[in-house]
């Protein structure tokens, strides 16, 4: 009889962007971002979209991603809901000369992953 094969995990595919707000339009993008509609978050995943993190250096924005599907970012850049977002953003972005937002994508250069995993909760001790 033969072992069940575990089914495998696809590779994570670690993308980063920059991004440029307007001056004084953080506050605004970050309200935003605090309060990101479930739609679009649903259609974030369904691109196959794990993770997205941005920190920020205002009023450059600095995203980085796990996804695991190379057309993912295109795949929700195309979706009627990122369009939707889109115009609530637009006021707040800085644009090129050719009319698209000022951002690019970057390349990875360096990738360090340890095995150290998250500490274990304590359990909580009983007093005699």
């Amino acid at each position: 009889m033969k072992a069940a094969k575990k089914k495998e995990k696809p590779a994570v595919i670690r993308r980063a962007f920059t991004l440029r707000l307007k001056p004084k339009a953080f506050a605004k993008y970050k309200h935003f971002h605090d309060n990101i509609w479930p739609e679009l978050v649903r259609e974030i995943a369904s691109c196959g979209i794990a993770q997205i993190t941005t920190f920020e250096s205002d009023p450059q924005l600095f995203l980085y991603s796990e996804i695991y599907d190379q057309k993912a970012w295109d795949k929700l850049w195309n979706s009627k809901i990122h369009d939707e977002w889109a115009q609530c953003m637009e006021p707040l972005m800085q644009f090129r000369p050719d009319g698209k937002v000022d951002a690019g994508p970057l390349r990875e250069i360096f990738h360090l992953q340890t095995p150290v995993t998250k500490p274990k909760k304590k359990s909580p001790t009983k007093s005699k």
